[in-house]
C-alpha cells in the first residue's frame, strides 16, 4: 500500500535545473545488491559495524552514490529483514504508523522530508525470532474476514489478501515470525490458499506452527489428509508420514519446526507422563528432518523448537531428554505468568530458550477473548524476567484477532527487539508516552499515557468476562461506587482528549483508547448496578427499580458501542467487536449476550415500615423492620465504629412508600450531618421518585468524649412508620453510633489502625534496610500503576541470590500503630497481596518472610507447585482475582510496631499489606488504605 505523507506525487516531481537528481533513497542488502558493494568498494558505505550480523541495518547519507546523483540516503541491510526493518524505521520516522491499516492510524502530514546528515547504526535484535500467533479467531476475525474479503466463504478461507496485511503489520512491528491461525474449525494456511506460504517468503516471514501442531502441518489437516487416529502408540506410521510431507513442503522456506506432539484436540498426548512415547516421537522427527533436509545440512541448522505448554512441562520435569540444538519454548500460563525459565543448566543449551506468552485465551478458568485486558506494567515484569534469564530466542504472542491488542503487542514487540531501551522498572508508563507521542502527538502524549496506565489496572483488576454483579461489594468500604466512579472519571477524560484532538485521530483513537474506557465502564455498569439493585431491592427501596433501568441502559450501551466500533471507517471492522462477553455461565462465552438478574420493588404500594428507610455501611440490613412480632424484626441498627483515623461514616436515607415525607436526623452536638455534597444539614423531604440520600456523621473529635463510648442518632418521619410499628408518632428507628476517640502519641510517623486494620500499600513503606544493589541503588524497586490498587515492589535485580537463608537480606519496614490487643486466640493476621508470578525455577519456589518489631520472622512459601506439569494449588482463583493473597499471623500488644517484609526470591511483587485486627470485611480489593501520620 502507498502512503503519501508530504501530499506530492513524488514520481511526477521535476528534474533539478542542475541536472543532478535529489531526494534519492538507495535500499539494499549486502551481498545481495550491486550498487550496494560498489558503494561498500569505493568506501562511500561502512557496513563494518552489520556485516555478517542477523537483521541489522544501517541508513547513511552518502555524497555521489552514482553518476547523476548528488547526495543519497542509502539504507543498507546486514540481511533481508535488515534491510526492510532499515526502510519501515525510515517510514516510522516521517509519521507512518506500523498500525496505519490495522488501528486506522493516519500518517502524520509534512511538507518536506528531510534527512539529517548522520549515520544510524542498528545492530541485531534482542530476540532472535520475535512474533505472534493468530488464535481465538472467531466469532470477530472470521466474521470480519467473510465481510471483507467476498468469496471467503464462512468459515472463512484466509487467503493470501489477508495474509498480506498481517506479514506487513510482522515486519513494521520489527518482528519476523508468524503462528498463522488455525484449529480444528478453522483454515489451513498452507492448503486452503496455496498462495499463503510463498507470499510469507516474499516477505521474509518466518512460518511456524502452533504449541499443538507439529512439523508445520495445521491441527485441520489431519482430518484432511490423515489416516486413522491421531495416536502415536497404535497409528505412529501414519503420522510420521504426515509429520514427513509437512517437512517436504516447509523445506524451500524459511520456517521453524514445532517438534514434540499434543493429543487432538489441544489436548494432553496421555494420561500420565509418559517420557519414553515423546521422546520416540521426538526421535523419530530428528529422523525424518535428516532424511528430508539431507546433505550437509546439520540439525543444529534447522531451526526447531519444542513448546512445554501446560502437561508437556510436565515431561521435562520427568527427565526428558531433549537434544541440545532444539529451543526450548517455555510457556506462561495463558494468563501472562511465566511458569519456568531456564536455570543454570538450561542455560548452555545451544538451542537456547524462548517464552510462549498470551494477551488473549480461550479456556480455564474462563476465556478472555473480547477486549485488551493487559497492563504493560505486567508484561515487562515478566519479560524482563525471561531475558536475564536468557530465553532471548523465541518470543511469541497470542494475541487472538489481532485486534484490540494492539498496545499490548507492540510494547511485547518493542522490548523483544531492542531490550535496552525498556529496562527500568517504569519502562511500561515510559513506552506508553513514546507511544501516545508518536501515535497522536506529543501534547496528547500526558494524558493518553495517564489514559493507558489507569485503564490497565482497572482493567487488570479482572478480566471483562470475570466480572458479575458479586464481585465488587455493594455494602464494604463503598467499593462497589468507587469503582463506578473510578471508571466515570476514565472516560470523562478520554472523551475530553478524543474531543481534542483533529478528527483524522478519532477512529484510532476509538479503537486504541477510546472504545476500550468506555466498553470497560459499561460491563461494570451492568454489573455492578445489577448487585446494588438486588441489595437494595431488599431493603425495599423505590431506587432499586432505577438501578434494575441503569443495568438494561448499560446493557444497550455496551451494545450501541459494539455498533460504533463496527460503523467505523465505512463499516472497515464489521465484527471484530462480535465476542459475547457479559453473562458467562461457565468457562466458554455464552452464545449470545446475557444480562445479570434484576428485580423491580412494586412502588404503586406503601410499604408495611412506612416510608422512609434507613441503612448503613457494612451491612445488607435496613430499619424499621416491618413486623414487630417478626423474629427478624429490629427498629435498631449499629452503625461501624468511627475513631479519628478512618473513613467518614455515613447513613442512607430512601423511600419506601408513596407519599411525600419530611425526615430528621437527630444527635449529639459532637455529631455533625452534611449531604453528600458537603453541604451541613439533618433534615429533609424525599418522595417516592427521588434518589436516595447520603448523610455524613462527622464528628467533632476535641468535643466527643474520649475512649470507648456510643450514642444515639434519631430519625422521624412526617407519614409515620407504618400500622405495624404502633401510634404514627413521628417516632423511628434508632441508629446506635459507636465511638473510639482514641490518638497515638505525638511524634508517631505510620500508618494507624481504624475499623479494625491496617491497610498499606507497598510502596509506601517507612523505609528499606539491608544491603543495596549496584552501589547506592537499593536492591527493591518500585514499579508503578503495577496491580490492582497503587503499584508494585519487587527485587530490583532478577538474577539476585536467595535470601531464605540469609538473615542480613534487605527488607522493608512498614511503621504502624495499633489498639487492638492481637492474642493468641484473637491473632493478627498478615495478608500479602501479590502479584500473580509462578516458580519460574522449581528449586527456589517463591517465599516471603515476615516479623514484627525484630521478633524471629516467618517464612512463607505461597505458590505451591504440582507434579505432572499441573498447575499450582489455588492457581484458577489467583488469576481469576489477578493476585495470590497469603495470610500468615503473629500476636502483638497495642502501640507501635514496625512490620518487616523479605521478598526472599526475585520474581514476585509484592502490591499491598492488609493487617487484620479481626475487622476486615469482604471486598474485591481488600480494604482501602489506612491514614498514615
Amino acid at each position: 500500500m502507498i502512503l503519501n505523507v508530504t501530499g506530492i506525487n513524488s514520481f511526477g516531481l521535476p528534474k533539478p535545473q542542475n541536472g543532478s537528481a535529489g531526494g534519492v533513497i538507495i535500499a539494499g542488502t549486502i551481498g545481495s545488491s550491486s550498487i550496494i558493494e560498489s558503494l561498500i568498494r569505493a568506501e562511500k558505505l561502512d557496513v563494518e559495524s552489520i556485516k555478517g550480523r542477523w537483521e541489522a541495518f544501517s541508513s547513511q547519507l552518502v555524497q555521489s552514490p552514482l553518476p547523476g546523483v548528488e547526495s543519497a540516503l542509502v539504507i543498507v541491510g546486514s540481511d533481508r529483514r535488515g534491510t526492510i526493518y532499515g526502510l519501515y524505521d525510515i517510514s516510522e520516522q516521517i509519521g507512518v504508523s506500523p498500525w496505519y491499516f490495522w488501528a486506522d492510524v493516519p500518517p502524520k502530514s509534512c511538507h518536506t522530508v528531510n534527512a539529517m546528515p548522520t549515520t544510524k547504526t542498528q545492530g541485531s535484535p534482542t530476540v532472535k525470532y520475535r512474533g505472534f500467533f493468530i488464535n481465538d479467531n472467531a466469532p470477530a476475525l472470521s466474521g470480519w474476514i467473510t465481510a471483507k474479503f467476498p468469496g471467503a466463504g464462512e468459515p472463512p478461507i484466509y487467503g493470501a489478501e489477508f495474509h498480506a496485511l498481517v506479514f506487513e503489520l510482522v515486519l513494521r512491528l520489527r518482528a519476523n515470525y508468524l503462528w498463522p491461525a488455525g484449529g480444528d474449525w478453522t483454515q489451513v494456511f498452507f492448503v486452503d490458499d496455496e498462495r499463503n506460504q510463498p507470499l510469507a517468503d516474499e516477505y521474509a516471514v518466518v512460518i511456524g506452527t502452533s504449541h499443538t501442531e507439529p512439523f508445520q502441518r495445521a491441527t485441520k489437516e489431519w482430518s484432511l489428509f490423515g489416516s486413522g487416529p491421531w495416536q502415536w502408540t497404535s497409528n505412529n506410521a501414519s503420522i510420521a508420514t504426515f509429520m514427513r510431507d509437512g517437512a517436504i513442503r516447509a523445506k524451500p522456506y524459511e520456517s521453524i519446526i514445532t517438534m514434540g506432539m499434543r493429543g487432538s484436540g489441544d489436548t494432553a498426548l496421555s494420561a500420565s507422563i509418559e517420557t519414553e512415547q515423546l521422546e520416540n516421537i521426538v526421535d523419530t522427527q530428528r529422523q525424518i528432518l535428516a532424511d528430508i533436509y539431507g546433505g550437509n545440512q546439520s540439525l543444529a541448522n534447522i531451526p526447531q523448537l519444542w513448546c512445554l505448554y501446560k502437561e508437556v512441562q510436565g515431561f521435562y520435569e520427568a527427565g526428558m531428554k531433549v537434544p541440545d540444538d532444539v529451543t526450548l519454548l517455555w510457556s506462561d500460563d495463558n494468563w501472562g505468568n511465566i511458569r519456568r525459565l531456564p536455570n543454570e543448566a538450561d542455560q548452555h543449551r545451544s538451542g537456547g530458550a524462548g517464552v510462549y506468552f498470551h494477551f488473549d485465551y480461550d479456556g480455564l478458568p474462563r476465556n478472555y477473548k473480547w477486549h485488551n485486558t493487559i497492563q504493560q506494567q505486567r508484561t515487562w515484569e515478566q519479560m524482563s524476567m525471561a531475558y536475564e534469564r536468557n530465553a532471548r530466542e523465541i518470543w511469541i504472542a497470542n494475541v487472538g484477532d489481532i485486534k484490540p491488542v494492539e498496545i499490548p503487542l507492540t510494547f511485547f514487540l518493542d522490548m523483544a527487539y531492542d531490550y535496552s531501551e525498556w529496562t527500568g522498572p517504569d519502562s511500561g508508563s515510559t513506552w506508553e508516552r513514546m507511544w501516545a507521542s508518536k501515535t497522536f502527538g506529543d501534547s496528547y502524549a500526558i494524558n493518553i499515557t495517564y489514559l493507558l496506565d489507569r485503564f490497565g489496572q482497572l482493567a487488570g483488576r479482572r478480566k471483562f468476562e470475570l466480572v458479575e454483579p458479586e464481585t465488587y461489594s455493594v455494602i464494604n468500604y463503598n467499593e462497589a461506587d468507587i469503582i463506578l466512579q473510578e471508571w466515570t472519571d476514565l472516560a470523562q477524560l478520554a472523551l475530553a482528549v478524543n474531543a481534542s484532538l483533529p478528527s483524522s485521530y478519532h477512529a484510532a483513537f476509538f479503537e486504541l483508547v477510546l472504545h476500550p474506557v468506555l466498553a470497560g465502564q459499561a460491563v461494570h455498569e451492568v454489573n455492578v448496578n445489577s448487585a446494588k439493585n438486588l441489595v437494595y431491592g431488599i431493603q425495599g427501596r423505590n431506587s432499586a427499580n432505577a438501578y434494575a433501568r441503569n443495568v438494561l441502559d448499560s446493557f444497550e450501551k455496551d451494545h450501541n458501542l459494539t455498533v460504533q466500533y463496527h460503523s467505523l471507517v465505512s463499516s472497515k471492522w464489521d465484527h471484530m467487536m462480535d465476542q459475547a462477553h457479559i453473562g458467562y455461565v461457565q468457562w466458554n462465552q455464552p452464545k449470545r449476550q446475557l444480562s445479570p438478574p434484576v428485580r423491580y420493588v412494586q412502588t404503586l404500594e406503601r410499604s408495611y415500615a412506612g416510608d422512609i428507610g434507613v441503612s448503613t455501611e457494612g451491612t445488607n440490613a435496613s430499619v424499621p423492620g416491618d413486623d414487630p412480632y417478626h423474629a427478624l424484626f429490629s427498629n435498631q441498627l449499629t452503625i461501624l465504629p468511627a475513631d479519628p483515623y478512618g473513613r467518614t461514616r455515613f447513613i442512607d436515607l430512601f423511600h419506601i412508600g408513596t407519599g411525600t415525607t419530611v425526615w430528621n436526623i437527630s444527635g449529639p452536638s459532637y455529631v455533625n450531618f452534611t449531604f453528600e455534597n458537603g453541604v451541613p444539614g439533618q433534615q429533609g423531604s424525599i418522595s417516592p421518585g427521588d434518589a436516595d440520600v447520603r448523610i455524613f456523621l462527622n464528628i467533632n473529635w476535641a468535643a466527643a468524649p474520649s475512649g470507648s463510648s456510643s450514642t444515639v442518632l434519631n430519625i422521624t418521619s412526617s407519614t409515620g412508620y407504618g400500622q405495624q410499628q404502633g401510634p404514627s408518632n413521628g417516632l423511628g428507628p434508632s441508629l446506635v453510633l459507636p465511638i473510639n476517640n482514641t490518638v497515638v502519641p505525638s511524634g508517631f510517623s505510620g500508618f494507624v489502625e481504624s475499623d479494625g486494620y491496617v491497610a498499606m500499600e507497598a510502596s509506601h513503606f517507612s523505609r528499606i534496610v539491608g544491603d543495596t544493589n549496584n552501589g547506592s541503588e537499593t536492591a527493591y524497586m518500585t514499579i508503578p500503576w503495577y496491580g490492582k490498587t497503587l503499584s508494585g515492589v519487587a527485587l530490583r535485580d532478577p538474577l539476585a541470590r536467595s535470601y531464605v537463608n540469609a538473615t542480613t537480606a534487605p527488607h522493608l519496614e512498614y511503621d504502624f500503630y495499633s489498639f487492638t490487643d492481637a492474642t493468641v486466640i484473637m491473632p493478627m493476621n498478615i495478608t500479602m497481596i501479590l502479584g500473580q508470578g509462578l516458580n519460574t525455577d522449581p528449586t527456589r519456589p517463591l517465599k516471603y518472610a515476615v516479623a514484627v518489631d525484630g521478633s524471629l520472622r516467618k517464612v512463607v512459601q505461597y505458590v505451591i507447585d504440582q507434579t505432572g506439569g499441573a498447575l499450582p494449588e489455588g492457581w484458577d482463583q489467583t488469576v481469576s482475582n489477578a493476585a495470590w493473597t497469603s495470610v500468615s499471623n503473629t500476636t502483638i500488644a497495642p502501640g507501635k510496631h514496625t512490620l518487616m517484609v523479605w521478598l526472599l526470591e526475585p520474581g514476585m511483587t509484592l502490591q499491598k499489606v492488609v493487617l487484620d485486627f479481626g475487622g476486615v470485611r469482604q471486598s474485591y480489593l481488600g480494604p482501602p488504605e489506612s491514614k498514615r501520620v
